[in-house]
Order: C-alpha cells, then sequence, then structure tokens
C-alpha cells in the first residue's frame, strides 16, 4: 500500500551546500579536503600535493586525529586555523573547536583553551597573522597564536546580550551569522552587539532527545512586536576602548544587517527601516563614531539584502561590500531600473555607473576581474527556469555575453578562481544528473577532455520524464509550469492531478534541476500508478523575470499567489487529459494556509480534494492511499464550500 507522507515544518526546506574546492590566492591551485587530509592541486596539470596530512592533525593532547571540517590559512601562508568538533546553531555547524597549525614547525596548539568545548565561533585570524579573533558564550576574545595570551574584549554576554553573533531573527531573515571583523591593519575590531533582553523567550518543545520532553526557550518577536535592537561598536585591541558607531534613528525600529571595513579608520554600514523598503549606507569614523549617509534607496515593496539566488547557507558566508579601485569604489546591486543589475558607486555615493544592461537579472556574482575588466555573473534572460554564466565589462560599456555551452541548456554554476584563469564548473538539467569538470576561462574550455561533461552526458542523461509548459490565466499572468504524466500516457484517457505548491518569495519549484518532477514526499511511483504531477510558479516566487514579478505580491500574500494558482488550475483543467474530479493539492511550509485558501476558491463544475495537516497531524486517507489522520476535503457542489468528506467524519 503507498501513501503521501504528508509532514508540515515551519520553515522552508533549506539545501545546504557543501564548502567544494576553495582556490588559492593567486588562482592557479585550489585545496579540498579528501579522507581528512588537506591536499592541493596544482592547474592545469591538476597535480595533487597534501598540504597537511593525517599525522600533523594529531593531537598529543587529544591522543587522537582532528577530524578537519573545515580551515584557513594566514595571510602570509604559514599557519592553519582548523575548524573541527563542530555543533550546528540553528541551521550551521557554526559552533566548534579552533587548532593551529604552524605549516613549516607542525606545532600544533588549541584556541580557546579555557572555553567551553565546541564553544567558539568564526574564528578568523588578523590580517597580520599576529591574532586569531573568536567568539565564545556570546563574548569575542582574542588570542595571541604565539604565546596564546588571551584578551576578553566584551564582558557582558549572555543568550540576551549578544555579541559578536546574532540572534534567531537576522538569521532566518537576512542569513547574519557571523558578527565581527578585523580592521586591516589587526589595530580594531568592529562587532555587533544585539539586545535581546526585551524580547519574550518562545518555547519550543524538543521532542527527540530524551524519552522526557525538553523545553527550549528561544528569544523570538512573534508578528507585531518590535525585534532585537542592534547596534556596532568599534573595539581598540591595545586599550580594549570601544567606539560606538553614532548611526541615526531607533536601533528597535532598524536593522543593520551588512558591515565592513573599507579603511583601517572608516566603517561602511547598511541600514535598512523596519519595513525593509529604505536602505541607506553609512560611513563611519572609527575614531568618533560619526556616520554620514553616502547612498539612499527606496522602494515600494522591499530591499532584498541576499539575492534570492545566492547560497547564504555556507559557513563562511557574509553580506561584503565588494570594493574597486583601490577602496575608492564599491559594487551595488539594485533592483530600482526594474531589474536586478550591478553598479559600481564611489565612495562618497556622488557616481553611479551601472554594469550590467539588459531587461535580465543578474541571479548572483561568480568574478569580479579588475585587473581584466571584466565581471562574471549568473543569468537567465530567455529561460526564467534554467541558469547560466555570462559576462561583460566592469567599466560598464560591455554587453553581456554568454560564457555556458548554448549546447547545454538546463542550470549550470561556476567557482572560479580568482584571476580568473580556472573555473569548477557543473551541470544538470531534469533528464542529466549533476556532473562536474574544470575548465578554462574565458575559452570554457574543459582541462581534461575525458573528464568533461561532454564526455560524460551519455552517461549522466535519463530518459525525458518532465514537460515545461507556459499556462495563462484570465489575468493575463503567464506562468512556468511542468508536469510529469504517467507512464504509457494516453491522451485520449482523463488523469487524476497532484498539485505541489509554495507559492511564496522564499522559493521557486519550476527549474530546470535534475530532481525538479520528483514528488519527493510520495512513497511510490507517481507516474507509474497513474497520477499526473504538476507545479507552477505563480507571482512573488523568486524567478529572474524582473522585479514586478518578485514584489507584486507585496501586501498581497495569500490574495496574488492564490488567485494566480487558482486561475492557472481552472485553465488546466478544461485540458482534456485531466480529470477534473480528481485533484489533489500539497505544499510545505507557509503553503499549509495557501492550500486550504486555494481550495476554498472552489467551482461548481468540479471537485478538489484538499489535504491539511493543521488538523489532525501527519495526515489523511483516501482509499488508503493517503496519510492516517488528515482530513480530507471535497467540494460541496450546491453550496460551493469544504466539508470534510462522510469518509473522514469524527
Amino acid at each position: 500500500m503507498k501513501k503521501f507522507l504528508c509532514v508540515f515544518v515551519l520553515f522552508f526546506p533549506t539545501l545546504i551546500y557543501g564548502q567544494g574546492l576553495r582556490w588559492s590566492s593567486d588562482g592557479n591551485s585550489y585545496f579540498k579536503i579528501e579522507s581528512s587530509e588537506l591536499v592541493q592541486y596544482t592547474l592545469p596539470e591538476n597535480k595533487k600535493t597534501v598540504v597537511i596530512s593525517k599525522a600533523d592533525l594529531t593531537s598529543k593532547e587529544l591522543g587522537k586525529n582532528i577530524n578537519l571540517r573545515s580551515f584557513a590559512f594566514s595571510p602570509d601562508g604559514q599557519q592553519a586555523l582548523i575548524y573541527t568538533n563542530t555543533k550546528k546553531v540553528w541551521r550551521l555547524d557554526t559552533q566548534g573547536d579552533y587548532w593551529v597549525l604552524n605549516l613549516k614547525t607542525k606545532a600544533l596548539g588549541k584556541i580557546g583553551q579555557a572555553q567551553p568545548e565546541s564553544s567558539l565561533r568564526f574564528a578568523k585570524f588578523s590580517p597580520d597573522g599576529q591574532k586569531v579573533a573568536y567568539v565564545s558564550e556570546f563574548d569575542v576574545y582574542v588570542e595571541d597564536v604565539v604565546q596564546h595570551k588571551v584578551t576578553r574584549l566584551t564582558t557582558d554576554g549572555t543568550r540576551r546580550t549578544i555579541n559578536g553573533t546574532f540572534d534567531w531573527a537576522y538569521e532566518e531573515e537576512f542569513a547574519c551569522r557571523d558578527g565581527f571583523q578585523w580592521s586591516p591593519d589587526s589595530k580594531h575590531i568592529s562587532f555587533w552587539k544585539i539586545d535581546a533582553t526585551r524580547i519574550r523567550d518562545f518555547y519550543m518543545i524538543n521532542n527527540t532527545d530524551s524519552v522526557y520532553s525538553k523545553i527550549t526557550p528561544v528569544e523570538y518577536p512573534t508578528a507585531g512586536q518590535s525585534p532585537s535592537p542592534a547596534k556596532i561598536g568599534v573595539i581598540d585591541i591595545a586599550s580594549g576602548n570601544t567606539t560606538w558607531l553614532k548611526i541615526p534613528g531607533d536601533p528597535q525600529q532598524h536593522y543593520l544587517p551588512r558591515m565592513e571595513w573599507s579603511s583601517p579608520s572608516e566603517v561602511f554600514v547598511q541600514q535598512l527601516n523596519r519595513k525593509q523598503n529604505e536602505s541607506k549606507i553609512f560611513s563611519c569614523d572609527v575614531a568618533t563614531g560619526e556616520a554620514k549617509v553616502i547612498l539612499t534607496e527606496k522602494e515600494e515593496a522591499w530591499i532584498d539584502v541576499n539575492s534570492p539566488w545566492e547560497n547564504a547557507y555556507t559557513l563562511t558566508f557574509r553580506h561584503k561590500f565588494d570594493w574597486l579601485s583601490g577602496g575608492k569604489e564599491f559594487i551595488w546591486a539594485s533592483e530600482k531600473d526594474g531589474w536586478r543589475h550591478l553598479y559600481r558607486v564611489t565612495k562618497d555615493g556622488a557616481k553611479e555607473t551601472l554594469i550590467t544592461t539588459g531587461d535580465f537579472d543578474v541571479m548572483d556574482t561568480r568574478l569580479i576581474d579588475e585587473k581584466n575588466n571584466e565581471l562574471y555573473f549568473m543569468a537567465s534572460p530567455a529561460n526564467a527556469t534554467q541558469k547560466y554564466l555570462y559576462k561583460t565589462k566592469l567599466d560598464g560599456r560591455g554587453k553581456a555575453e554568454l560564457v555556458s555551452p548554448a549546447s547545454m541548456p538546463g542550470s549550470h554554476d561556476y567557482n572560479i578562481s580568482p584571476n580568473g584563469k580556472y573555473a569548477s564548473h557543473s551541470f544538470n538539467n531534469t533528464f542529466t544528473k549533476y556532473a562536474n569538470e574544470l575548465i578554462s576561462l574565458p575559452q570554457h574550455k574543459p582541462l581534461v577532455e575525458k573528464e568533461s561533461i561532454s564526455a560524460q552526458l551519455k552517461n549522466l542523461q535519463e530518459e525525458k520524464k518532465v514537460e515545461f509548459f507556459k499556462v495563462k490565466t484570465e489575468d493575463g499572468v503567464e506562468m512556468d509550469g511542468l508536469m510529469v504524466k504517467p507512464k504509457n500516457f494516453d491522451h485520449k484517457k482523463k488523469y487524476p492531478v497532484v498539485f505541489y505548491v509554495y507559492t511564496e518569495p522564499a522559493g521557486a519549484n519550476v527549474k530546470d534541476e535534475y530532481g525538479a518532477g520528483d514528488n519527493y514526499l510520495f512513497n511510490g511511483d507517481m507516474a507509474e500508478e497513474g497520477y499526473i504531477f504538476m507545479t507552477i510558479d505563480n507571482r512573488g516566487t523568486p524567478a529572474p523575470k524582473g522585479k514586478t514579478w518578485r514584489k507584486s505580491i507585496y501586501k498581497k500574500i495569500g490574495v496574488y499567489n492564490i488567485r494566480d494558482q487558482a486561475l492557472a488550475a481552472k485553465e488546466i483543467l478544461k485540458w482534456p487529459f485531466v480529470d477534473a474530479d480528481r485533484i489533489a493539492v500539497w505544499g510545505w511550509s507557509r503553503d499549509l494556509q495557501n492550500r486550504y485558501r486555494s481550495s476554498g476558491r472552489c467551482q461548481p463544475t468540479h471537485v478538489r480534494q484538499h489535504l491539511s495537516g493543521a488538523l489532525h497531524g501527519p495526515a489523511a486517507r483516501e482509499h488508503g492511499r493517503f496519510c492516517e489522520g488528515l482530513s480530507y476535503y471535497v467540494c460541496q457542489k450546491s453550496t460551493r464550500k469544504f466539508i470534510v468528506h462522510p469518509r473522514h467524519r469524527r
């Protein structure tokens, strides 16, 4: 007996990517963790050298090898900071132990010896390589890497007074985790301070770690409550004195999602108002704390801090300012012309130059190559379900040029070396499994032809099962959709349809990616059993179709998205092979409400089955096929209201 496993969670499921390869500073080699060792591959020969062996990671203190989770080199390349013994904080394992390995002498020493095990966060070398700073137990520390002298820079850290990292709201809304930075001259540290003392606890019940449940308090501002106020301080390492940046505005009605040193004497900070529709960039004097606005942007809807397409879930992710011309300019993303484009802005904000031009969205940046006057970025001007690498001139005098091979339609991605000569290239589509290769740029030529994606395609490709389509509603809204038809499909027959929906700004479903046609919570083969699986992306989903498409849902969540889905379904129900009397809708997270409301738009000409997890736990049954305990709804034709099916009345 096959069943729907209906699982509903509070948050949109997030794909957490691995760290992958990491380029050397000169771009002519890359590093990878393999079999608990750090290895270096030199290009173009791809010659392998073990940089940190298992023997190097053997601790006499622990009497065992240290597991290598992540690493960073000192600026002079003579030391390595080893991250290990990690624990998860919210989504990522950003808390653990750190060790410093001298690559010449092989001396291995633990940082933060006096701190609790697995309590250090975001440790990083100072630019001069002489110190390591870290957060432990919500305070910021700095430690000399030779003498191991520790200085506690903040002293009031608690669960509610947070120094050098963030509370849940900042992580959830802005992907802010790492909350401090070294100054370029190693003399100061800037850090966020979050005051969560005014925020009430939301109690989460842990039923999984023990036979007895535990209550976990989380400081969490519910809807309508003010968030935690934040401020930014600059600590003088020598004196321990802190200068607070004098950023105007009520801290509890503003956010500070981005901060970066522009010089040893200046810090740049981005401020958003509570509605997140006004952004200001401040230039702050480190000595006095004085702040002046150099760039302001307003939107009718909201301003994105994250690109909807960037991966914000890596250990080292943070919101950066990308500097040009020796710190005299920076690159800034804006949707002010209707599309997400990149601009170069002078440090005083007096001049802006549009770099990318055209009716398309810059999905994410892959390389800023100032030496060769080139910018590499991801985009898909012709097909919103796909993703390709483009390049243009960094001075704004060029047009977007396709770099990805046009012969491989689908979803591409790249990790480009700092010198722009090499890249790790990945590719997939709905019928091609994920594949990787090393290439040279700008020719996009594989370094080893027999290991190229082209050489692997025959073994990677499967039968084409996913069909993409467009549907236009009576409102004139055209949407992308995909479907998987039953095996041995007969266009003369009618088939039941299962719609999978999410519908909101956190995620899109219709993508030309491997696995996009999988109804992943169905315990069986939906196509084998005679169902059409279908999903549609409405207005408001993060598709590269311009600002109007994405932001039209502002203050219309539960209105535009539901109307689009309902009217799209209305058109699809006219298709000759669709059985209008057998329609099911299911979804994830916030879509619990959306499914209920979309099902409520019932028409007298058909029946809709609504699968809701809100009432009776994980599920319901229809002819033994749906999970037990879930109410099963039908549309009563006479009243056009939804009622519990008689078979499921209690």
